[in-house]
């Protein structure tokens, strides 16, 4: 199943590499004098407007999920909003000679140089690593069902099968039976026809006995 955080963790990926390039280009600053100093603030600053896109874009997307879902996400994009008004405040005093005083905060919300160095960095790898189990668990079950599923189908074809079998043997033992009684009534049928033609044979040569015992009276009485 698609996690439809998916793309807000992407954001939420990439704000945080670009703000952690960006503190540690704010630090770089302290070094640099002149020209390259401007060029080096022109350049956080174009890096702190890509940052405020993403955010936004985090925003957008957080709003266009279900409450449940989208409700700690909303939380999170109020941490970088602050994490990044905060980086402006510190690229501000950079620029004008100070320092960053707002390092402790960043690394309370994971965002220092090392990201993933952090609590918030473990936290989070915990989490995806709790995730990537969960759905490996999750495919597993679904394995798991499908193949209970085709066990109980592969069951149920063998019964059918069965059951077809005893239905086919039944009607075979039908026409057996049905072919024994058809035998059996040519039997009959044909003692009956040789009664028949010994009847025939028999009333013959009764009236054949007849028809001469009563020419032989007449030609008695005629002679």
């Amino acid at each position: 199943m698609d996690d439809p955080t998916a793309l807000f963790r992407q954001y939420e990926t990439d704000y945080c590499n670009k703000s952690t390039d960006i503190s540690r280009k704010i630090t770089s600053i302290a070094s640099l004098t002149g020209e390259l100093r401007r060029k080096k603030v022109s350049e956080i600053e174009a890096d702190v407007r890509e940052a405020d896109n993403v955010v936004k874009r985090m925003d957008m997307e957080a709003r266009s999920l279900a409450p449940d879902k989208g409700r700690p996400l909303l939380n999170k994009v109020r941490e970088y909003k602050a994490d990044l008004a905060s980086l402006r405040e510190q690229l501000k005093q950079a620029a004008a000679g100070g320092g960053s005083e707002d390092a402790a905060a960043r690394a309370e919300l994971g965002l220092g140089d090392n990201y993933y160095s952090t609590s918030a960095g473990q936290r989070d790898r915990m989490l995806a690593a709790t995730e990537r189990m969960q759905k490996t668990s999750d495919r597993l079950q679904v394995g798991k069902q499908q193949l209970a599923e085709t066990e109980e189908l592969g069951v149920t074809i063998l019964q059918d099968l069965a059951r077809q079998r005893e239905t086919i043997t039944h009607a075979r033992d039908t026409l057996h039976g049905a072919d024994d009684n058809i035998s059996k009534a040519r039997k009959v049928l044909g003692t009956m026809s040789k009664r028949i033609v010994q009847n025939k044979i028999i009333m013959f040569g009764i009236v054949a006995f007849l028809l001469a015992a009563i020419f032989l009276i007449i030609y008695v009485k005629l002679k």
